[in-house]
């Protein structure tokens, strides 16, 4: 698509949200691209009023107030502007209405090619609803009743090199033939299917499905063991999904009509800035888009880029779905203050059939921010089983691996490599302090290392995603001017000794500030201290650290180190609780060791630390 970006001052980007439509205007001021405001409405996509563009209208009227500037004409967002206050240069949107795009996956063997169609289903900005494999340990049947249950938006259906097996291809597409999974949006609507596998099985899947599917075949997703190429599958699972799916949603056709760039998917948009950005710095990142429904986490590591979804963890929709995942009593041991068990799983029930509520008191706060860091944490577990090395493929062996015949599958995705950690969604972006979210992101992905860390200013790096896939240099300025709020950097020692060991000095540092000013810091084992350091400004640290501790730094870990560290709204944490990250086991003394980090970084009031 062509546009000139010379000819582009004025921007609205809009996204629908599953319970609100968020509009962001954008302007060039100066020679640069600004955040000028928002506006925010309900979601519109749900009777009575089945039409989503209702919602977005809501949302850009709220801008109009706001600005002055004219936006909408009975036909939609005016475009090319008229004017000084009139209209929009460029007009984008992001959706995630109506549940966003769920799909049903399969392929030959579990932990090779349907691991590889999984990866580019999670790309292209799917829900992957469940992964079909000949090795999968269900029975025949048993595969054939969970996709007949499942109703998905899409299949994609991988498997077998090129030139490789065919049988298997076949056996697959005889299971989702018998199982003939119905639509999501009703038994009138046809399934679309992509097959990107083995080149020499495609006239069998054809026979087989062509005639019931909405079918498009693509290059192989795996057409050798040691070769990836999943960006056919997922331009095509693209755009079928605004051909099948988001044609057919209320008021959808409407609103593609008013912008020139396809919608794209909310967490699509969310993991193109982050791999943007990603880019731009030549730097390894872990981003997190942590939802009421879903926590989605992005890794940019040695240039490789990996998104995964984990649809049963979110802060509203799927708070309980946390609760089961994590237990109760993972959660329960981020809660500074005696509460009854049942008062939380009676609170977190609640947030989940009111999910637009939010936090009314400090120590409801409290316990969403102890949910939040167990979404974290599982979803950077089930992120790493999605980043690792293609299995199968040709690589040097260590000798024990040739000796035990043993494949090692662990990620590639290390905490301790990571040199910016962000997120967004709304409990972090919508923290009363900024060191509440610094903190949750820190505890919930165990940082490591000296790690620089960011959030989202008004959730709106979506919006800047499916901008940058027409606009690169607009995307990149709104984001560092405006989205992008420096936390500062947290200084996070490796290692771990035992609960009797707290107050043992494990490290000395010398931190020398911008201004000439040096300071001197013993660090005991079991503190996390914070340390101003204003943004825009950057200090140096050197010390050494105890066995059995190191620092990882850009030059490596070990117990000698030297690194920069950038500041913030929040400053520098030296964290030296351990990792993981070492709680008492007495109830009393950890309810005491949480006070005493959080007072400490000043992160919530007194009075929301102390027992009920």
């Amino acid at each position: 698509m062509n546009i000139d970006p010379d000819k582009i001052n004025v921007i609205l980007a809009t996204d629908c949200g599953s319970t609100t439509s968020k509009a962001r205007f954008f302007k060039k001021i100066d020679g640069e691209y600004r955040y000028v405001t928002s506006g925010e409405a309900p979601t519109t996509v749900e009777s009575p009023y089945e039409d989503v563009t209702l919602g977005v209208r809501n949302a850009v009227r709220e801008v109009e107030e706001l600005t002055g500037h004219k936006l909408l004409s009975p036909e939609g967002i005016i475009t090319p502007s008229r004017g000084e206050k009139e209209g929009v240069d460029l007009y984008v949107t992001t959706s995630s209405a109506g549940g966003g795009l769920q799909m049903q996956v399969a392929g030959i063997i579990r932990t090779m090619t349907a691991e590889s169609a999984e990866r580019a289903a999670l790309g292209a900005g799917a829900i992957v609803m469940d992964v079909l494999a000949i090795d999968d340990g269900r029975e025949p049947w048993e595969k054939i009743e969970r996709m007949r249950f499942l109703r998905p938006d899409m299949i994609l259906l991988a498997g077998g090199v090129d030139g490789g097996s065919v049988s298997h291809i076949v056996e697959l597409a005889e299971f989702i033939r018998a199982a003939s999974p119905q639509h999501r949006l009703g038994a009138g609507f046809e399934v679309p299917l992509v097959f990107a596998g083995n080149k020499f099985a495609r006239s069998h899947v054809e026979k087989l499905l062509d005639e019931d599917y909405a079918l498009q075949v693509v290059d192989n997703i795996r057409p050798t063991l040691e070769l990836e190429n999943p960006e056919p599958a997922r331009n095509a699972v693209h755009e079928l999904f605004m051909e099948h799916v988001m044609s057919h949603a209320p008021g959808y056709t409407k609103l593609m009509k008013w912008t020139p760039v396809p919608i794209m998917p909310t967490p699509a948009g969310e993991g193109a800035m982050f791999r943007t950005f990603a880019q731009a710095q030549n730097a390894n990142l872990l981003g997190v888009g942590l939802g009421g429904a879903t926590t989605n986490v992005y890794s940019h590591y040695d240039r490789k880029f990996v998104r995964s979804v984990s649809a049963n963890l979110g802060m509203s929709y799927s708070i309980c779905n946390v609760m089961k995942e994590a237990s109760l009593e993972n959660i329960l041991r981020w809660i500074p203050f005696k509460i009854d068990d049942a008062d939380v799983c009676d609170r977190l029930r609640n947030k989940m059939i009111r999910p637009t509520t939010i936090p009314h008191t400090l120590e409801q706060l409290v316990i969403e921010h102890a949910v939040a860091r167990e979404a974290l944490r599982l979803g950077l577990e089930h992120h790493k089983l999605i980043a690792r090395p293609l299995l199968g493929a040709r690589r040097d062996q260590s000798i024990e691996e040739r000796m035990g015949g043993q494949i090692r599958t662990e990620s590639y995705v290390d905490i301790k490599g990571m040199e910016w950690v962000g997120g967004t969604g709304g409990l972090l972006s919508h923290a009363p302090r900024r060191v509440q979210s610094m903190l949750s992101l820190i505890d919930g992905f165990g940082v490591e290392g000296v790690t620089k860390l960011f959030q989202d200013s008004v959730f709106m790096i979506p919006h800047l995603g499916v901008l940058s896939t027409v606009h690169l240099e607009a995307a990149l300025q709104i984001f560092e001017k405006d989205c992008l709020v420096r936390l500062g950097t947290c200084v996070a020692f490796s290692g771990k000794l035992s609960e009797k060991d707290y107050g043992r000095e494990i490290a000395s540092i010398t931190i020398k500030m911008p201004d000439g000013e040096v300071l001197e810091k013993q660090i005991e084992y079991g503190t996390i201290q914070r340390i101003e350091l204003e943004e825009g400004k950057t200090a140096e640290i050197e010390g050494n650290v105890a066995s059995p501790f190191s620092l990882a730094t850009a030059g490596g870990s070990g117990r000698r180190f030297t690194a920069k560290v950038e500041g913030g709204v929040v400053g520098i944490l030296i964290d030296a609780r351990g990792r993981p990250i070492d709680l008492p086991k007495d109830d009393d003394a950890r309810r005491n060791k949480l006070r005493e980090w959080f007072s400490g970084l000043d992160a919530y009031p007194a009075e929301a630390l102390e027992d009920k």
